[in-house]
């Protein structure tokens, strides 16, 4: 090699290393000054929920897709440069696009306050019914409570043989965190319903197993029935009365066909089921049921049409009614009407129905 050779080949060398220098240089002092420089931005705020359970990886995207940060991949290497990866809080943030990833992260591992508001159920509230109240509290969307209160997977993980989750979702005041997501408003409503059934079961044993023996039902029955009672009674100390009168359009020889005939479960199946008949399209829960609505044989849940129990229960009954629909009053009336003032009167014969119906109702 001729020495000018030799001097390009060396200037080229030495050029490449200043080149890789200069480079790495900057490389270090960009990383060197990440952490505190902040983000071009206006001071908009960001709100930017962590779930809980999120990975960090899943975290930095979320920023930098939020507007947030930018470099996610920077952003992961400083947390794991800091060693608190695995220490952010979950929750719902207020964040800026004007921050510096440090004053983020720091944000990030100090948390937010936990909020939390007192949802209370009352009894004899359909899902739909239950969800807009969560819903109106801000801890979960209606839509989306709906959507798992219907998914198939759900409802077998936890032991619901039905479409939806209808008659599980016990009528209590909780405190929920602000937001929480639909799995665990669920499960924790469900989780009480189950705690109830299992004192109930505890409590009037004896009295399950004859109703269950002599109507050979299962517990979803029992449930179903109980939400039937809920939403007829009124008056506390009427539900095993009225709990009992249905048992007897199930049973009595006489009394045929075995049909319940009550207008709770048309209502219910105008309303709450994905799939309604045409009748209940053309009718609004605002309005009083008209003969369309009740002589209306493609709702499941007409119980003037079809004998027996509905396909599943139409609210979600509380710990009173299902004593009471275990525990019916043995008497043997057949038929009930209001009073008007929450009470009613109670008949053994269609005729002696017939004359509280002119004297109440008409």
């Amino acid at each position: 090699m001729s020495k000018r050779s030799f001097r390009i080949a060396l200037v080229v060398v030495i050029s490449s290393l200043l080149l890789v220098g200069a480079i790495a240089a900057y490389m270090v002092g960009a990383a060197l000054s990440y952490p505190t420089t902040k983000r071009p931005g206006d001071g908009r705020a960001i709100a930017v929920n962590i779930e809980r359970g999120m990975n960090f990886p899943k975290i930095a995207r979320l920023l930098d897709r939020q507007g947030v940060i930018d470099k996610p991949w920077w952003f992961r290497l400083y947390a794991m440069y800091r060693g608190v990866t695995t220490r952010v809080r979950s929750g719902q943030y207020t964040l800026r696009d004007d921050m510096s990833p440090e004053q983020v992260l720091d944000n990030l591992l100090a948390g937010v306050a936990d909020v939390s508001a007192r949802v209370t159920i009352p009894e004899g509230l359909n899902m739909l019914e239950v969800f807009a109240l969560i819903d109106q509290a801000g801890v979960a969307r209606a839509g989306d409570l709906e959507a798992l209160a219907r998914d198939g997977e759900f409802l077998s993980g936890h032991g619901i043989d039905g479409d939806s989750a209808e008659g599980y979702l016990f009528p209590e005041t909780y405190r929920f965190r602000v937001p929480s997501s639909p799995v665990v408003v669920l499960e924790t409503m469900i989780k009480q319903h189950r705690v109830v059934w299992d004192r109930v079961r505890r409590q009037h044993g004896q009295a399950i197993a004859r109703l269950k023996k002599k109507l050979d039902w299962s517990d979803r029955d029992v449930l179903i029935m109980a939400s039937i009672v809920e939403k007829e009674a009124v008056v506390a100390n009427e539900r095993p009365r009225i709990a009992q009168v249905f048992i007897n359009r199930l049973v009595f020889p006489w009394f045929k066909p075995h049909k319940l005939d009550t207008d709770p479960t048309i209502r219910y199946g105008c309303t709450v089921p994905l799939r309604k008949s045409a009748a209940c399209q053309k009718w609004h829960p605002s309005r009083r049921l008209r003969r369309a609505q009740l002589d209306d044989q493609d709702n499941p849940y007409n119980t003037y049409q079809h004998e027996g129990l509905p396909p599943g229960p139409i609210c979600n009954p509380g710990e009173a009614s299902l004593v009471a629909t275990v525990n019916p009053d043995r008497s043997h009336y057949l038929y009930f009407v209001s009073r008007n003032d929450g009470t009613h009167v109670f008949s053994r014969t269609r005729k002696q129905h017939q004359r509280a119906v002119n004297k109440y109702q008409r």
